[in-house]
């Protein structure tokens, strides 16, 4: 069985991941191992960890339950801040066969302004996929 990381947070329950995910759906069974970063919830000038852990974990149990209503295997976990050191310290316990990077799109992501697809592709050896939300799914999540 093919194994997939998701990293993602804000786009989550955006329909480009729902795309991705249909997709490796289609080609035979998949388990997904979901990672949401515990970003910095966007209302403030500060923020609180606990608070973001918070919202990482619901959007987390929200993927977890809309990918298992597919039929899919999936288990996931909450992770430090940078998107990149969580899908590390996912791999840690897990093998994987690729990994899909959900993101904002230009201009509101902090994770394209980080160069977060490149530094993953440099730190995996695996294959990393982009999936880039839509400027209308953003401005609504």
């Amino acid at each position: 069985m093919r194994s997939i990381l998701i990293v993602g947070n804000e786009t989550l329950a955006g329909p480009t991941l729902a795309e991705a995910v249909s997709e490796r759906l289609a080609h035979g069974p998949v388990s997904f191992h979901v990672v949401v970063p515990a970003t910095p919830v966007g209302h403030a000038l500060t923020w609180d960890e606990g608070e973001a852990n918070k919202v990482a974990a619901e959007r987390m149990e929200a993927m977890l339950e809309r990918l298992r209503a597919r039929g899919a295997a999936a288990s996931g976990e909450v992770g430090v801040r940078d998107p990149v050191a969580a899908a590390l310290d996912a791999l840690r316990d897990r093998v994987v066969d690729e990994i899909i990077l959900s993101t904002l799109p230009s201009g509101p992501s902090r994770w394209l302004r980080m160069d977060t697809p490149n530094r993953l592709r440099s730190a995996v050896e695996v294959p990393v996929t982009v999936v880039t939300a839509t400027r209308e799914t953003a401005e609504i999540g």
